[in-house]
């Protein structure tokens, strides 16, 4: 079981290149120290512990960078960026994946994984989350999340929906939604993140889940271009504005307010006052024994049901998933050694431990398959169901700047503008972010 003492190095000393810490026989570990939160420090601490009782002569150091997400992958970048401070497995996030590659930060490791029998248990769409642009593979996936539409049972009985219920189309939700409103006043129908606030949250629980419902994407894989001008980048502005414009969704004020997820998770849910919300997999967490929104009722109350596709065209469904990876810097002068770690590291037992201890959703058919991992959630094994189908977002360099254009059209149509106008907009906006031989029009 996960637990037992830390080896912790200052960052500071990590940065300055640990002087004596960074000898033959001590392997260094980096990862992001969020808050206070254990999970990972213990994770890694017993990790250390076993693989020192199989190589009594290596020792292992752990590098807790604590940074806010944008200053994590700055400090990481600048640790990997010289063979005197990279540590020799570092925590990375898909989302800078290429950007790291790019740079010349990180290993490919192919040839590791094709003789690692465990590999074998990774769906295959997170097995080509960590493939960069030159279809090399750059690290190995630890844990992800899957987006749906979480609802409010009772609410639904009380409006005279079914439960369980599954809408097939856009239009199933917004007459679910509809009959919400008309049925059960002061209930607040549908939550979408819509706003600039919302930041991240707006373009991936939000807009992305409606655009890849659509027949278009954001980014064209084959053409390595993003997409302008597309149909579906327009349909998913013109169903925010319908939320909006019904009432459909949360009052302005609320939808323009940071904290809007914590509202709902904390308070709207337990206290019945929302039906329905497209969100993540972990926001149960909110309602464990403790938790800020501790509910015991949740498991009881709260339903799921997949985000259908536009017009409910195959696949039938949408999610999509974030998620880390460990990855060997290629400044690092030890793979081999690092990569008899990372075995460790990544054995089933560990990944359940910590998969559970985190509460994310696993990528691994063996973990999903454990008791512990099963039974450790009642919405977990849901979640895990679509991992198999989910879509990840363009792990490429200007993806947060485009992200940031898609937040201020979202915004803008929630806020009574004109779908059209926001969508030229954007296009405007992303071809000064990549240059215009990196878009292309939809055909």
């Amino acid at each position: 079981m996960i637990g037992g003492a830390a080896f912790a190095v200052p960052i500071a000393s990590a940065l300055a290149g640990c002087g004596g810490q960074d000898t033959a026989s001590t392997l260094r570990v980096s990862y992001q120290q969020f808050g206070s939160g254990q999970v990972m420090r213990n994770y890694i601490t017993e990790v250390a512990r076993q693989f020192s009782q199989q190589r009594p002569e290596l020792a292992v150091d752990l590098v807790p960078l604590v940074a806010a997400e944008n200053d994590y992958f700055t400090k990481n970048d600048l640790m990997m960026s010289s063979p005197r401070t990279a540590t020799d497995l570092v925590y990375e996030d898909t989302f800078i994946l290429n950007s790291d590659v790019a740079a010349g930060y990180l290993r490919p490791i192919d040839d590791y994984l094709a003789d690692w029998p465990q590999w074998r248990y990774f769906q295959p769409v997170t097995r080509d989350a960590v493939k960069a642009e030159d279809g090399k593979r750059y690290g190995v996936p630890t844990s992800t999340d899957t987006r749906a539409i979480w609802y409010h049972s009772e609410l639904f009985r009380r409006a005279g929906l079914p439960v369980p219920w599954q809408p097939r189309t856009w239009a199933d939700v917004l007459t679910a939604a509809r009959t919400i409103k008309r049925r059960l006043p002061g209930v607040i129908p549908l939550n979408l993140y819509a706003s600039k606030a919302s930041g991240e949250k707006t373009s991936m629980q939000g807009f992305e889940m409606l655009l890849y419902g659509t027949d278009s994407t954001l980014y064209d894989q084959d053409a390595r271009k993003w997409v302008l001008g597309s149909k579906g980048f327009l349909d998913s502005l013109g169903f925010v504005r319908t939320l909006f414009a019904e009432k459909l969704g949360p009052p302005l004020n609320s939808a323009l307010d940071p904290n809007l997820s914590e509202q709902i998770n904390n308070a709207w849910f337990p206290q019945g006052k929302i039906a329905m919300a497209v969100d993540g997999s972990w926001i149960s967490s909110a309602w464990r024994e403790g938790a800020s929104g501790e509910w015991p009722q949740a498991a009881q109350v709260m339903r799921m049901a997949r985000m259908p596709t536009q017009r409910g065209q195959a696949p039938g469904m949408v999610t999509l998933s974030g998620g880390w990876l460990w990855a060997l810097p290629a400044k690092a002068s030890r793979p081999d050694l690092a990569w008899e770690l990372l075995k460790v590291l990544a054995s089933t037992e560990n990944m359940t431990d910590f998969t559970v201890a985190d509460g994310n959703v696993t990528v691994r058919t063996d973990v999903a398959a454990q008791p512990a991992y099963r039974n450790g959630s009642p919405f977990i094994p849901f979640f895990t169901d679509l991992v198999k189908n989910t879509t990840y977002r363009p792990a490429l360099a200007p993806y947060p700047q485009v992200s940031n254009a898609i937040q201020i059209a979202s915004e803008s149509v929630m806020l009574g503008g004109s779908p059209a106008a926001a969508a030229k907009a954007y296009d405007s906006t992303v071809t000064g972010i990549v240059g215009p031989d990196q878009t292309m029009r939809e055909a």
